[in-house]
């Protein structure tokens, strides 16, 4: 069956991840060495939109940046994935986000995010159509809330970083998307009606009022770099599932999309068509 690419608003942070590549994560006080470094694009939400445009779907990013030297390369980044960003603000004498990021030699992660433009997010002037919407966290609550509000169409939310969530946007999501850390310190996504948690390498599951109702297993692969892979899934998932995919073969397609980014040593890995997965 023919499935159609829906068009995608992606609201979120982008930043610039500056990342240190070890054999192992540092413990408290310590330093380990030697250590590779790189400067690549990042941020939640743009990373998402940057998968749902190489996944095939027609993809606007609002976000924002400043108007430094990191701010012209992310934006450039989103560009050469396909993301349509004339709705991306470019802040004069503000610095465009930055995260921190180490990864280990089995792809673990730590990662500290110095928000930068990325506090400054606006709506003003955007025009909502009934498409898709995802969000995420990086930026200010109330900012989601009022996308939420302007949303008539789907709306999705990765409640990453984890946040307690005023009961109306819970209720106003069509779906949300959390890991197991985040499902257990929102404990109100308990009493939720769609719930996606992803499982690491024992794959996804949906839960209605924390119930099992769906569930993927992981797809084994070696692990490369974690850090895009979670947003790589929000991306592939809302877009499966806004396409008329049951929730089974959405779970699967966005498992697969995840496998697929693990193996990347990218933030913003390189994917086949949505179709093709």
């Amino acid at each position: 069956m023919d499935y159609p690419t829906p068009a995608l608003t992606v609201i979120g942070s982008i930043n610039q991840d500056i990342t240190a590549t070890t054999e192992r994560l540092p413990g408290p006080g310590e330093t380990v060495m030697p250590g590779v470094l790189t400067t690549r694009p990042g941020g939640k939400g743009a990373n998402q939109a940057a998968a749902a445009a190489r996944l095939g779907a027609t993809t606007r990013m609002i976000g924002a940046v400043g108007d430094d030297a990191s701010g012209v390369t992310m934006l450039e980044a989103l560009r050469s994935a396909g993301v349509a960003t004339d709705d991306i603000r470019v802040l004069p004498g503000v610095q465009t986000g930055t995260a921190l990021v180490i990864v280990d030699a089995a792809g673990e992660n730590q990662i500290v995010v110095c928000p930068g433009a990325n506090d400054e997010v606006s709506l003003d002037g955007v025009v909502f159509d009934d498409g898709p919407v995802l969000c995420q966290l990086e930026v200010d609550l109330e900012l989601v809330a009022a996308a939420s509000r302007a949303t008539t169409g789907f709306f999705a939310l990765n409640a990453a970083p984890a946040l307690p969530l005023p009961a109306e946007l819970i209720e106003r999501c069509d779906l949300i998307i959390v890991n197991e850390t985040e499902y257990q310190l929102i404990p109100a996504l308990a009493d939720a009606s769609r719930v996606v948690v992803t499982l690491g390498g024992d794959g996804a599951e949906i839960r209605s009022h924390g119930e099992r109702v769906a569930f993927a297993p992981a797809i084994k692969t070696t692990v490369v770099d974690s850090v895009g892979a979670g947003d790589a899934f929000c991306a592939a998932l809302v877009l499966a599932l806004v396409s008329g995919r049951s929730d089974e073969e959405s779970l699967r397609i966005a498992c697969a999309v995840g496998a697929d980014a693990v193996g990347q040593a990218a933030s913003q890995p390189e994917f086949r068509s949505l179709g093709q997965y």
